[in-house]
C-alpha cells in the first residue's frame, strides 16, 4: 500500500489498481483530496502492472459533493478540472465504485470514469440548484449525454437523488453490485472489461442521447413552464437549463465554456450567497450553547394530543408519520370522530397521489387512537395541548394535566402568542413546560418554533429539539415573548401593510410588491385565503375596522366570494371597486391623507421594520442567533431562500446603515407615540462599528 497523502491510499488486487479516499465526513473534494486523486492516480496510469483503476471511498459515502467552506477563497492544489483530465484521459479503465451519495462535485468525479458501478442503496444527483448554483465541473454537460435531456433536466432543476437502480435504468450506472461487496465487485467488473477489451468511455464524445433534443426548442419552452411556479424568483435553475440547452446545441468544449460562464455569475451572485447561508444556518440552528451535546434525552415512545382539530389532526400525523403512537383528545366524541375523520381523508389523499400504499394508511390510522378523557394522557411521555387560544382555559388544562399525567413527561403547549411562563405557573413542575408551535397545516409545514420557558429544563430542550429532527421538523430554539419569534416579526409587516393601504396604497398593491419580492401571497391575499371573519362576532361588530366593514357586507374572503378582493368560480382574485372605494372612505372619516405611494416605500415598509424587530428579538436574548431569524422566516412564513431571510437579507441586500437610516426618518415623522419605529439599540451598535449584527450581539 502506498500512502499518497493523509485521506488517499494507493493499492493493488493482481492487476488493478485501487485508488481510495478517505476524508470524513463526506469524503468532499477539498485540496487534500484533490491532491491525493492527482498523485494516486498519475502513479497508478504510470503503473505498468496495474490493467485497470477502482476509485472507491472509505466511510459511509463516495464523495458527496465540493468543500463549500472553501469557496471564495484563493485555490490551492490541483484543480477538479485538472484531476477530471487525468482520469477521463487514463489509458486504462477507470471504474468509480459508489456507496452511499455521489452528490455534485463527487458525481462529476464519477462521470468522468469510464465507467460506474454501486451499491444498491447508492444514490446519485447534482443538487447544485439548492446552493444556487449549477454544476460547475462539466456536469451539466456530461449528465444530459448520459441520462438523456429530460431526464437531466429535471434531476438538476430540482437537485433530485437517482437511486441505484434507476442510475441503472438510465444509463448512470452500468452495474449494480451485492451490498456490503463494493470493492470485490468493482474490482470483478474492472477485471471483466480489461480481458474482455471494452472501449474506454468518455461521456465527452457521446451525442445520442443530446441529438434527440437537437432542433426541438419546444421541449426546453415546456419544461419552463412546467416547473415555473416552483422556481419562481431563483436564477439557478433558468442557468441549468440554458447549461443543458448548450449541451443539446454545442460541440461539448463551447458548452464547457457556457457552463463556466453561467457558474460565474451564479457563484458572484447575491442568490447563491444567500442559499448557502441557509444551507448553513439550517445545521446550526440545532446547536444550543447552554445545552450539551450530552445532555439526557426523554424517551418519547407515545404522544398525548389535547385538541383533534386542524392544528390537533396535522400534529398527531406527524408523530404516526415517525412511528409514535398517539392519543387525541377531545371534549365530545363526535369532535373527536370529525378530526380523525380528516385526518383519515389526509392519508387517503396522499395514497391516491401515490405517495404511499393503502395499507400504510391503516398502519398510520393504527397508531392513533382517540378518547374524550385526559386520564388516558396519564402514561403518556409528551402532551401537547392544541386547543384555541385562551389564557385562562390553557392555564386549566395544564393544572389538570400536572394531576393527570406521570412524572418526568413533558407538557407542551401549541401557543402561538401566549406567555409559556404563566402558563406554566399552573403545574408543580414548570420545569417540564415548553412551547411546539407548529405551523398550519402542521402536517406539511416544515418550522417547529421550540419556545423555551424560564423554568424550561436542558433535558426537555434537548429532548425537543431532537424530537423535531424525528418527525421531520426543523426545530427553532426561541424565547417567550409576544408571538414569539415568527409572529413577532409578522406583526411589523402586518402593520405597516393596513397602515399603507390608508394612505393611497390599495391591498393589491402592497400584495403584488411582496409577491415579487419573493413570498408566496401577500398579506390581503393571504388574510382572504384564511378568512376575513376568524375572530369577528356579528352580534358584537362595531364597524370600526375595515375587517368589521368588509366582514359586515359579507366580504369575508374567499369562502363567501368576496374579501378584500372579488373571487370568480374558481376563486381567481381580482381588484375590488367596492373595496377601494371603501378604503378611500374609511381613510377620509379617519383624516388619513391619501397619496400616490411607490412600490419601493411598500417593501421598505413592510420590511425594514421586520429588520429592525427581528434586531430586539436578539437584544433581548429571544434568539440565539441571527440566522435562526432567518430559518423561522424561510420555513415558516415562505420568505424566499434566495434572499436568505429578513436578518441576512438586512445586512447583506439592503445594509444596515440604510435600514437604521429609515426607522429614523420614520420614527422622527411618527406623532402616534407607540414608538413602533423606534431603531434596536443591536442596530445602531452594529452600524456604528461596522460589524454584523451577530458580531454586535457577541460583543
Amino acid at each position: 500500500m502506498t500512502a499518497i497523502n493523509d485521506v488517499t491510499t494507493l493499492t493493488r488486487d493482481g492487476d488493478i489498481a485501487i485508488v481510495t479516499l478517505n476524508s470524513p465526513p463526506v469524503n468532499a473534494l477539498s485540496a487534500k483530496v484533490r491532491e491525493g486523486l492527482f498523485e494516486g492516480f498519475k502513479q497508478a496510469i504510470a503503473d505498468d502492472q496495474a490493467k485497470a483503476i477502482v476509485l472507491i471511498c472509505e466511510g459511509r459515502t463516495f464523495i458527496a459533493g465540493a468543500d463549500i467552506t472553501e469557496f471564495g477563497q484563493a485555490p490551492k492544489g490541483p484543480g477538479l478540472h485538472e484531476v477530471q483530465q487525468m482520469i477521463e484521459d487514463a489509458p486504462k479503465p477507470v471504474v468509480a465504485a459508489i456507496h452511499g451519495t455521489a452528490l455534485g462535485g463527487g458525481l462529476e468525479v464519477a462521470l468522468v470514469c469510464h465507467y460506474r458501478v454501486a451499491v444498491p442503496s447508492a444514490k446519485m444527483g447534482l443538487p447544485e440548484v439548492n446552493l444556487g448554483l449549477l454544476p460547475g465541473a462539466g456536469g451539466t454537460q456530461r449528465l444530459p449525454r448520459v441520462t438523456g435531456v429530460e431526464k437531466a433536466l429535471e434531476m438538476m432543476t430540482s437537485g433530485r437523488h437517482a437511486s441505484a437502480k434507476e442510475a441503472k435504468e438510465s444509463g448512470l450506472a452500468d452495474e449494480i453490485v451485492e451490498e456490503g461487496k463494493l470493492l470485490d465487485g468493482a474490482v470483478a467488473f474492472a477485471r471483466k472489461a480489461v480481458a474482455e477489451n471494452w472501449p474506454l468511455v468518455k461521456i465527452r464524445e457521446r451525442d445520442d442521447k443530446v441529438a434527440e433534443a437537437r432542433g426541438k426548442p419546444e421541449v426546453f419552452e415546456a419544461f419552463r413552464k412546467s416547473v415555473a411556479r416552483k422556481t419562481r424568483g431563483f436564477l439557478a435553475p433558468e442557468y441549468n437549463i440554458q447549461c443543458i440547452e448548450a449541451a443539446v446545441n454545442l460541440p461539448f468544449d463551447e458548452g464547457m465554456k457556457v457552463e463556466a460562464k453561467l457558474f460565474r455569475e451564479l457563484v458572484t451572485g447575491s442568490q447563491s450567497a444567500a442559499q448557502r447561508h441557509v444551507f448553513f444556518a439550517e445545521r446550526q440552528v440545532a446547536k444550543i450553547p447552554d445545552v450539551p451535546k450530552e445532555t439526557p434525552l426523554i424517551d418519547i415512545k407515545s404522544v398525548g394530543i389535547i385538541g383533534a382539530g386542524t392544528m390537533g389532526g396535522g400534529i398527531a400525523m406527524n408523530f404516526a408519520n415517525a412511528g409514535i403512537p398517539v392519543t387525541i383528545i377531545e371534549q365530545s366524541q363526535d369532535r373527536l370522530d370529525a378530526g380523525l375523520g380528516v385526518v383519515r381523508k389526509n392519508y387517503e389523499n396522499s395514497a391516491k397521489k401515490g405517495r404511499f400504499s393503502m395499507d400504510e394508511v391503516e398502519k398510520r390510522m393504527g397508531l392513533l387512537q382517540g378518547s374524550t378523557s385526559l386520564e388516558d394522557l396519564a402514561d403518556k411521555d409528551l402532551v401537547i395541548e392544541a386547543i384555541f387560544e385562551n389564557m385562562d382555559v390553557k392555564k386549566d388544562v395544564f393544572g389538570k394535566l400536572d394531576k393527570i399525567v406521570k412524572q418526568g413527561a413533558i407538557l407542551a403547549t401549541n401557543t402561538s402568542a401566549l406567555d409559556i411562563d404563566e402558563i406554566a405557573t399552573a403545574t408543580s413542575r414548570p420545569e417540564a413546560v415548553i412551547g411546539l408551535h407548529f405551523f398550519s397545516p402542521a402536517n406539511v409545514m416544515k418550522l417547529l418554533e421550540i419556545v423555551r420557558a424560564d423554568k424550561t429544563s436542558k433535558e426537555v430542550i434537548a429532548t425537543s429539539m431532537a424530537l423535531s429532527k424525528k418527525i421531520g421538523k426543523i426545530g427553532v430554539l426561541v424565547g417567550v415573548c409576544p408571538g414569539f419569534v415568527g409572529n413577532r416579526l409578522l406583526a411589523q409587516r402586518q402593520r405597516e401593510a393596513n397602515k399603507l393601504i390608508l394612505e393611497g396604497a390599495m391591498p393589491w398593491d402592497v400584495d403584488r410588491v411582496l409577491f415579487g419580492f419573493g413570498l408566496p401571497m401577500g398579506p390581503f391575499a393571504m388574510s382572504d385565503l384564511a378568512g376575513l371573519d376568524l375572530g369577528w362576532n356579528k352580534e358584537t361588530s362595531k364597524g370600526e375596522t375595515l375587517r368589521d366593514l368588509l366582514c359586515e357586507r359579507d366580504r369575508r374572503g374567499q369562502k363567501t366570494g368576496a374579501g378584500f378582493y372579488d373571487y370568480d368560480e374558481n376563486r381567481t382574485p381580482s381588484p375590488s371597486k367596492e373595496v377601494e372605494e371603501l378604503i378611500r372612505q374609511y381613510a377620509e372619516e379617519r383624516q388619513f391623507q391619501q397619496r400616490d405611494i411607490s412600490d419601493q416605500e411598500i417593501l421598505e415598509r413592510c420590511l425594514y421594520p421586520m429588520v429592525n424587530e427581528g434586531a430586539k428579538i436578539l437584544e433581548e436574548g429571544k434568539a440565539i442567533r441571527t440566522s435562526d431569524i432567518d430559518i423561522v422566516w424561510i420555513m415558516g412564513y415562505g420568505w424566499p431562500r434566495y434572499e436568505g431571510g429578513p436578518m441576512w437579507w438586512g445586512e447583506n441586500v439592503v445594509g444596515l446603515d440604510k435600514v437604521l437610516a429609515k426607522m429614523k426618518e420614520w420614527d422622527a415623522a411618527d406623532t402616534s407615540g407607540t414608538g413602533v419605529f423606534k431603531p434596536s439599540a443591536l442596530l445602531e451598535k452594529a452600524v456604528a462599528d461596522k460589524v454584523s449584527l451577530q458580531k454586535a450581539l457577541e460583543g
